[in-house]
């Protein structure tokens, strides 16, 4: 399952050469977040490296629905409830630049990634008390906001929040212009770090400044950030022969459909969930049968999914690692919303480095904590203790004879617990049924035949290799 931006652009293939011994900053991660970081910091003097584990583009950029917006859902009027107006003020106007810095770089380099501006709006189909509540909390902090019930959508809405000035484009055509002219070491994967040296799998690396921009930091201590954090999935269907819509749209409450065009297509999103919390599978079916029946004679072209982390607060963690490592900076926690706050990163890292003043950077401070993180980290906290004592304590579902053709589940092999994949023709793949990364248990994923961690979103395919971290390496085989 690949998305129309993995279809459509086939990135530069990786040069092997040595990493070196020593740079004045590295950068972990070669996505958006971590090739933008990157970008700026070169563009500003900084001789600057980027680390990948597998090849630029590989992770989550590759399936961004790609809405670039300060619009994130109807999280206004909890940050205003939560951090108040002037925090939230300084959170509307990091994003609103980071628009503006998009197309600055896009219009000076003539970049071909098909920008464009289209207004976005957020819905409820049943409660126009919570959209009136968003439109005012975004219309408080200066957001070019106005409220309505119309729409381009194939239902009734109570109300609509739309926001112009927005946009949209080709993610990978972005990066592949940024990736151009900077130093990129691909298939290099970090082991671990401590103070300014890196261990890599091509070897070790000295670096002023290391920039963790890897989606979900590999390191657990500092930081502790997969306390902090949490990961959820979310399913596009690329659809043809289905309406052109103007707006790109994104539902609050209920269903929570997304609708964005894209080209000749249109691309139509939902059915999201808790990664490790999906065991039914079924979403890409929900989305193709809702789709037709919207749009009876529309075609499913491409299908995909994509996997975002969630902070305690709604906020990005981006900023200085730790107090206890001033030289390390993470960007983290986009929230289904890394387009706009992949750009806010690049720029409150470089004016630290640079020694700049950001006014927006403690808004988005990982050291930030509030009683409603307390709260969330309780909750994060209890779901990774529930299913650490599901490994120990909870016996396996049968045996792996009971498992049907083509399916996984956690089975009795050969005395102990083991996950087994069993393919068509009846062959079976075994794997360590816990996650390399902190021992939770994993889940069968039967949507895309994956094993999935619920404690922080570690993703293995059926044969045990690692597809999305934090873990570091595959779940082995028994």
């Amino acid at each position: 399952m690949q998305s129309i931006w993995s279809m459509e652009t086939k990135l530069p293939n990786p040069r092997p050469k040595p990493v070196p011994l020593k740079a004045q900053a590295v950068v972990i991660g070669a996505g958006l977040a971590g090739l933008l970081t990157a970008y700026t910091l070169q563009n500003q003097g900084i001789q600057v490296i980027v680390l990948e584990k597998d090849r630029i583009g590989s992770g989550q950029t590759k399936n961004t629905t790609a809405k670039v917006t300060a619009q994130h859902g109807d999280l206004y009027h909890r940050l205003l409830a939560q951090h108040g107006e002037e925090k939230t003020a300084q959170y509307a106007q990091a994003n609103r630049q980071a628009l503006e810095d998009y197309r600055r770089i896009i219009t000076e380099n003539k970049i071909n990634c098909s920008w464009q501006e289209a207004p976005a709006a957020i819905y409820s189909e049943t409660n126009k008390a919570a959209m009136e509540k968003e439109y005012l909390a975004q219309k408080k902090v200066g957001l070019p906001v106005c409220f309505g019930e119309e729409s381009q959508l194939p239902f009734p809405v109570a109300g609509l929040v739309t926001m112009e000035g927005q946009a949209h484009f080709q993610p990978l055509e972005f990066l592949r212009f940024l990736g151009q002219n900077l130093t990129v070491y691909e298939n290099t994967q970090v082991w671990g770090a401590q103070g300014k040296m890196l261990e890599t799998s091509q070897g070790d690396l000295q670096a002023e400044y290391l920039i963790f921009a890897s989606h979900f930091p590999c390191l657990r201590l500092p930081g502790a950030y997969f306390a902090r954090l949490h990961q959820e999935r979310s399913y596009v269907l690329a659809l043809a022969n289905a309406p052109c819509f103007s707006k790109m749209y994104l539902g609050c409450g209920g269903n929570g459909w997304s609708f964005r065009q894209a080209g000749e297509y249109l691309l139509f999103g939902g059915e999201g969930h808790r990664t490790g919390e999906n065991s039914t599978g079924g979403q890409y079916k929900k989305l193709a049968g809702q789709a037709a029946a919207w749009w009876p004679h529309c075609r499913e072209a491409a299908r995909w999914s994509a996997q975002d982390c969630i902070t305690l607060d709604g906020i990005p963690y981006i900023g200085q690692f730790s107090r206890y490592r001033p030289n390390w900076y993470v960007a983290t926690g986009f929230g289904k919303w890394g387009m706009t706050t992949s750009m806010v990163a690049a720029r409150i890292i470089a004016d630290s480095i640079l020694g700049r003043k950001n006014e927006t950077a403690l808004v988005f401070s990982p050291q930030r904590f509030s009683k409603t993180a307390a709260k969330s980290m309780l909750v994060q906290g209890g779901k990774a203790a529930k299913s650490i004592a599901r490994q120990l304590i909870v016996p396996p579902k049968g045996a792996v004879e009971e498992l049907p053709l083509g399916s996984g589940g956690i089975v009795q092999w050969q005395g102990k617990k083991a996950g087994v994949y069993k393919d068509m023709a009846g062959q079976v793949f075994v794997v360590e049924a816990k996650c390399p990364h902190m021992g939770c248990q994993l889940e069968w994923n039967p949507e895309e035949k994956t094993w999935d961690c619920p404690c922080h979103g570690s993703r293995f395919d059926q044969y045990g290799a690692l597809l999305e971290g934090p873990a570091a390496r595959g779940c082995s085989n028994e």
